[in-house]
């Protein structure tokens, strides 16, 4: 049942992806490319995150099945990397992207960072997570841009909008201090994202003929890390089923709550950030 389903469920996605993203654009020979320096690394956290969720999933799986420890733990665990990589094979054959070694290592670091825990401490103490905000925009430019790199739709600016986009370390407090007092739900998380990125390297974009249709240089492109408490929704003791797996589900998401941001040398607080 469950090579069933991941057979089934990781096919079904890959055909939705090729006919979303890739059936459109002209294919080409097998090709890498270097995109590191592109989006401030955002999109490459989002690689890191994929991997490490959907080795989670698939480990979590196979242990409903009663597959041994170790065993569950590598089948599992680099599942993710595997799915993202056969991504990244589909990239290095489109004209418009190419293998992406700094993806591939994303994919990498991912599933090892799963598969460290489980080995280290049979244990998720520090949980990825990922939060999004739609993004609008009071200029029409920058719209007009955003709909165009991004998608009009919520599902492709949750995919695309990289601006929208934050990723997260959450440390559960409980597991690295068992002897305290602390609730065992709370986590502090330690967040990535970036703010006016409306092109890979440069806010320029331009047309098939090399012209250019986009020029704002006056955005500033700029990193942003925050801070915040999270709750680890696993670690909430229930005996219904249901319960438990709706709660591994959301964990995949950070929980909304008051965040500080550290962005151009400078602290800013948020009453609730996601």
């Amino acid at each position: 049942m469950v090579a069933g389903a991941n057979v089934l469920g990781y096919g079904g996605t890959m055909i939705g992806l090729y006919n979303a993203w890739y059936k459109d654009y002209p294919q080409t020979g097998f090709h890498s490319f270097n995109d590191f320096p592109e989006w401030k690394q955002v999109d490459k956290a989002g690689h890191l995150y994929s991997a490490y969720i959907e080795s989670y999933g698939s480990m979590k799986m196979w242990e409903w099945t009663g597959m041994p420890r170790k065993k569950r733990i590598w089948i599992g665990g680099m599942s993710g990397a595997v799915y993202q990589t056969v991504i990244e094979v589909l990239d290095g054959f489109s004209t418009g992207w190419g293998w992406s070694w700094g993806d591939f290592g994303a994919n990498m670091l991912g599933s090892s960072t799963l598969v460290a825990q489980e080995l280290a401490w049979n244990d998720q103490r520090i949980k990825l997570k990922f939060s999004f905000h739609n993004k609008n925009y009071s200029d029409p430019s920058l719209d007009q841009r955003s709909d165009m790199l991004f998608g009009r739709s919520a599902a492709e600016r949750l995919i695309k909008d990289y601006n929208g986009q934050t990723y997260w370390a959450s440390v559960n407090l409980r597991s690295f201090f068992p002897e305290s007092k602390l609730p065992a739900w709370l986590s502090v998380a330690v967040g990535y994202g970036a703010e006016g990125l409306f092109g890979g390297t440069e806010n320029i974009g331009k047309d098939g003929d090399g012209n250019i249709i986009f020029n704002r240089p006056d955005i500033k492109r700029y990193r942003q890390w925050y801070i915040s408490p999270d709750i680890d929704l696993t670690k909430i003791k229930t005996n219904k089923k249901a319960l438990k797996l709706l709660f591994t589900v959301l964990n995949a998401f950070k929980f909304p709550a008051p965040a500080l941001e550290f962005s151009n040398g400078k602290l800013k607080a948020h009453a609730i950030h996601f």
